[in-house]
């Protein structure tokens, strides 16, 4: 079930919860903010790709795996909030090894969006970590119509 009224909190139950005490999106007039998502799996909380040692320490991650699982999370926020992949107009990408993913990241991006004309706005981030162990969050706005 998707919550919405207008200019309070979208909760998307295709989504993975929340980390934090905040809502998925929220709409104000035509434009929708989502919060910072990230590529846990909406059934397990698993993050795909993570491999773990004993000690449950993360040693690996896969960085691919991780934005196709980020890509399909927001469009699942963009549906349940009556938006589509096509009204994105600003992506804000952390990534937390921006010399070792990016290029990954880029190839991946170029298969989401293959026209640089019809893409959002982007800006890409190197930071050092993420609250979770994930290598890449999105921060989003779309714009959507009645």
């Amino acid at each position: 079930m998707n919550r919405t009224t207008p200019q309070t909190g979208i909760h998307a139950t295709a989504a993975p919860k929340a980390v934090g005490h905040y809502p998925h999106a929220r709409r104000v007039g035509d434009l929708l903010f989502l919060s910072g998502i990230g590529p846990r799996d909406p059934s397990s909380d698993a993050i795909p790709g993570n491999v773990y040692g004993d000690d449950g320490a993360l040693i690996a991650y896969d960085i691919a795996a991780q934005t196709r699982v980020v890509f399909a999370n927001v469009r699942a926020v963009l549906e349940a909030s009556g938006a589509r992949w096509e009204d994105l107009v600003d992506v804000t990408v952390y990534l937390t090894d921006m010399a070792r993913d990016f290029k990954t990241y880029n190839a991946i991006w170029a298969e989401y969006f293959p026209d640089p004309a019809s893409a959002p706005c982007r800006t890409t981030l190197g930071i050092d970590a993420l609250p979770t162990k994930i290598a890449i969050e999105l921060k989003c706005v779309a714009a959507v119509k009645e």
